[in-house]
């Protein structure tokens, strides 16, 4: 659970977004012209694109990797493993794109490998530093108390006690049910009922009041507002939504209205454009390197299966909307009715040059090609045949939900070994399950994960069939 600080919020949230966002990326920008300078390299042209490209690389990645706040770190050994990951991230970027475009050559290596070393220490430095003199310091322990006793505020209570960076102590509760009715409050005191916090605020230092009662308390919270009109203490209201299956949740205000947020894509706003931008990237390169195996894989289609060489399938795409998808042809039928039969093992249907292009998972490079046209991604929910999406949707809770993002090449359920043919309803449930969670936790890093691993099980899936 994430709590927002009202010290941080007040004091700090400036400093914290310029040490996450841009220390990072000037840090890196610095160094490698510090660094040419030292070795006597002219920086010229080349290393103008390089620092560029390392800046835009190093804000997109770092800001979604190593993100600084106040429950971030508290030990310089945190950031340093934080900028050292992120930092992998941006070599292994840049080191595709030089590749790619052949540029790596122009560069000296020893600016390049004493870059790739000393930057991640300096950022976690920098960051370490700013962070203790420009956010720790401005800290200030503030009193804090909770209206409501449950399972959710006990969560919040757990919380603040561990996190105290967020500078909150939990001087106690307020609640209307009796010591002996709601159970453990955390070595807290229970002051007394909820109306009797207003006259507590007037005589004690009270900072922050968390108001932690269940939707359904509706009048109580009224009244306790009401009561509460004229202190100067902070109030937060913390609404009890994990009854509801979220996903991406999150609040905004619409022309001062807030809205909360309990199902939504993980690629709204910014997100999104670093989303799109890491698939064109990797994608480009992937279709690059993948180009002479998908020009013999295409021939040997040719040459030992009848029909087309491209198979088309319509399959539902982000937002349940439909769109094709492209594969090698790999079996000698063209489901694509309102009944699709999956793939089994030992299947008749697939022909001995299509066994060993899905063996080796060569039957799905032309998705590439999808992912460059903005219908797929490299990583998300595997799309299923609308004929299984129909099927399905009726009989799997949630199942629609992962179609809030576009669909994927690969993706967490099928590193997890939810690939190929679903025998029963709860391994296709398993499969969602790990869908879900992947729009839950999605990050740039997950994505990478999931991409090293698939690459790594390429040779060695017993479900590639």
């Amino acid at each position: 659970m994430t709590i927002l600080s009202p010290s941080a919020g007040s004091h700090g949230s400036g400093w914290l977004a310029v040490i996450g966002i841009f220390v990072p990326p000037v840090v890196a920008t610095v160094s490698l012209f510090a660094i040419a300078r030292l070795f006597g390299i002219p920086t010229d042209q080349p290393y103008s694109v390089l620092a560029t490209l390392g800046f835009i690389i190093t804000l997109v990645v770092y800001r979604e990797m190593a993100a600084v706040s106040l429950t971030f770190a508290r030990r310089p050994r945190d950031f340093l493993q934080r900028s050292l990951g992120a930092w992998a991230v941006v070599v292994s970027c840049l080191a595709l794109l030089g590749f790619a475009l052949q540029y790596g050559e122009v560069f000296s290596r020893r600016v390049l490998l004493t870059w790739a070393v000393i930057t991640p220490l300096s950022i976690a430095v920098f960051q370490f530093w700013a962070y203790v003199f420009f956010v720790q310091n401005a800290v200030r322990t503030r009193n804090a108390v909770i209206a409501g006793v449950g399972d959710l505020s006990r969560r919040l209570a757990q919380a603040i006690a561990s996190q105290p960076n967020l500078g909150l102590q939990l001087v106690g509760w307020f609640e209307d049910r009796s010591a002996d009715r709601i159970g453990p409050t955390e070595n807290r005191p229970l002051l007394g009922k909820l109306l009797d916090l207003p006259a507590y605020i007037k005589l004690h230092p009270v900072d922050v009041i968390y108001i932690a009662l269940p939707i359904k308390h509706e009048e109580r919270t009224r009244l306790l507002l009401d009561e509460l009109h004229d202190t100067t203490a902070s109030i937060y209201f913390v609404p009890d939504i994990f009854v509801f299956d979220l996903i991406q949740s999150r609040v905004d205000v619409i022309d001062g209205i807030p809205v909360l947020a309990l199902c939504e894509t993980p690629f709204f706003g910014v997100n999104g454009l670093i989303k799109r931008m890491s698939d064109l990237c990797f994608a480009s390169v992937l279709l690059l390197l993948a180009a002479p195996a998908m020009l013999a894989t295409a021939v040997g289609v040719a040459l030992t299966t009848p029909g087309s060489i491209i198979f088309k399938q319509r399959r539902y795409g982000l937002d349940g909307r439909e769109i094709t998808v492209y594969k090698f042809r790999s079996m000698l039928s063209s489901d694509d009715s309102a009944t699709v039969i999956q793939a089994q093992r030992n299947d008749n249907r697939i022909t001995p040059f299509g066994r060993f292009i899905r063996r080796y998972s060569l039957d799905e490079l032309p998705q590439l090609v999808n992912v460059l046209q903005g219908r797929m991604s490299l990583v998300g929910p595997r799309p299923h045949a609308v004929a299984h999406n129909e099927q399905y949707r009726r009989l799997i809770k949630g199942y629609m939900i992962r179609h809030k993002v576009a669909p994927g090449i690969t993706g967490l359920a099928q590193i997890r070994g939810y690939r190929g043919e679903t025998q029963n309803i709860e391994q296709m449930k398993s499969r969602v399950e790990s869908d879900l969670e992947y729009l839950r936790r999605w990050s740039l890093a997950l994505d990478v994960k999931i991409l090293a691993i698939t690459i790594l099980r390429v040779f060695s899936d017993p479900k590639a069939y």
